[in-house]
């Protein structure tokens, strides 16, 4: 067993105080300054934080800003392949897989599979993602139906939706005009 010495004590008690000081630090610091791309973020530390043992001048501290593309959770291609997975899946109201689904549910479990997380229904399904015209429709986007919205499909191309459509139904393949177009989203 480690007996605690005073040194020990001491040093634990001045880490212990440097973490607190850090930490207040932190939680009172200003926002960087927004820089351009390629230009380094400024952040002008305050002459005097709290808990700090002795005021210091300020400092500014530089980073550079590193542009980097912000990859997606999903692709497209892989959601919708999922779905495809689960042509003729039986219809239940409620349902989110991954035997039986609701339209909703159909594309909830697609999007968990591939590690995206979208609300549960069909109307807060319309409001997630970046909204897509009916004109510039890619495979993958989910297309909503009806006002109010209440029944969702995943564009596969060509005019065509992937969707579970209604009990006595299994997931199936219909042209995306058979049914009221209210709008679409891209995740």
């Amino acid at each position: 067993m480690h007996t605690h010495t005073p040194r020990f004590l001491t040093i634990r008690t001045a880490v212990v105080a440097a973490t607190a000081a850090a930490a207040t630090a932190f939680a009172i610091l200003p926002a960087a300054t927004p820089a351009a791309p390629g230009a380094a973020a400024v952040l002008e530390i305050p002459a005097a934080v709290p808990g700090a043992v002795a005021a210091q001048p300020a400092v500014a501290v530089t980073a550079p800003v590193v542009e980097t593309a912000v990859k997606p959770a999903a692709s497209s291609t892989s959601v919708l392949s999922i779905v495809m997975s689960k042509i003729g899946s039986p219809y239940r109201y409620g349902a989110a897989g991954p035997s039986a689904f609701d339209c909703s549910g159909l594309m909830y479990w697609a999007f968990k599979q591939a590690g995206v997380t979208l609300p549960r229904t069909s109307r807060a399904q319309s409001t997630f993602g970046t909204p897509v015209s009916k004109a510039n429709l890619q495979p993958g986007d989910l297309v909503f139906f009806y006002k109010p919205v209440s029944h969702v499909a995943m564009y596969i191309g060509n005019g065509k939706v992937v969707h579970a459509s209604t009990a006595g139904q299994p997931v199936k393949i219909s042209n995306l005009a058979s049914m009221p177009f209210s709008g679409a989203r891209r995740v």
